[in-house]
């Protein structure tokens, strides 16, 4: 499935199957999965659609992702370089009648998780970083990446692990991506800002929106948002949901970083494919799921 990307201490990238930020993730042009017939201009229900929509995930086929297309009125399947043609036919056959809803992606790259708002943060051997700063009323923590709080359950703000921020509260992973950490270190300052931008509020942005992402390797990139609620399927039984998908790119070490537009805050990177050089696909964990789960506040 998803092979999610984690940065030890010692510099070497590391990659192990999971959902996380992956190295820039860069789609290809669409491809419609029947030839030309009249499925093209069938109009698909809304039961119709999230029929094909479950029926991607039977398919249970690592290196995928997809969402519901309301404009075309398809289900989209992003598939990564690992996805075979055979595999491709699965994922028709599974949606049986309805297959002329489906279109294919292809994106080179694998779908991965970045281990690494946006400082590094050290686990275990691992980087991170950090997502946004909360609070419940004078206690506070920080959001990251779920796949990195199963890794590490102490967070530190230098590889040597000499000064430590904070301890886990608890992560959600697969399913979603998130994990909460209260700070532990009362010298560390903690403002409810992205480098020098501050965050006040939080929501979820539209299709079309222009976002930010700032990670510890790669700092700052922006792109849009290309769809919301899709699942993806990162190998060995990680999936997630209701992810938000991006054209931003990002690398190892960037997942739990945060996805932003202003002063708004809008996700937590979590996985993808690409790098930023050539470009990518990224998935980010909606920060608003993360806040009400943890009954906390940015600002």
């Amino acid at each position: 499935m998803r092979i999610k990307r984690t940065t030890p201490r010692s510099g070497i990238t590391r990659r192990t199957r999971l959902i996380a930020v992956g190295t820039g993730f860069l789609a290809a042009a669409a491809l419609a999965v029947p030839t030309a017939s009249a499925s093209d201009t069938h109009t698909f229900s809304t039961t119709e659609l999230k029929a094909v929509n479950s029926s991607v995930l039977k398919a249970d086929v690592p290196g995928t992702a997809w969402a519901v297309d309301s404009k075309t009125n398809r289900v989209v399947v992003t598939v990564d370089s690992t996805v075979s043609n055979a595999e491709i036919a699965k994922i028709k056959r599974q949606a049986g009648v309805n297959s002329g809803a489906l279109t294919i992606k292809h994106t080179p790259g694998t779908f991965k998780k970045l281990i690494s708002g946006g400082d590094a943060i050290y686990g275990g051997a691992y980087r991170c970083s950090l997502g946004f700063n909360v609070h419940s009323g004078s206690t506070y923590y920080f959001l990251t990446a779920g796949h990195c709080g199963q890794v590490a359950s102490t967070w530190y703000s230098n590889s040597g692990h000499t000064t430590v921020l904070g301890t886990n509260v608890s992560y959600s992973f697969p399913t979603n991506d998130f994990a909460l950490v209260k700070y532990t270190n009362s010298s560390i300052a903690h403002p409810s800002a992205v480098g020098s931008q501050t965050i006040s509020s939080a929501a979820t942005p539209s299709v079309g929106t222009t976002v930010y992402r700032r990670g510890s390797t790669t700092g700052t990139h922006s792109g849009r948002v290309t769809a919301l609620n899709a699942t993806v399927n990162y190998g060995s039984g990680d999936i997630v949901y209701g992810m938000i998908q991006t054209t931003v790119c990002a690398e190892g070490g960037d997942s739990g970083g945060p996805l932003y537009g202003g002063s708004v805050a809008y996700g937590l990177t979590s996985g993808g494919s690409g790098d930023c050089t050539s470009g990518g696909t990224t998935f980010f964990q909606p920060v608003t799921e993360a806040l009400s789960y943890y009954g906390v506040s940015v600002g």
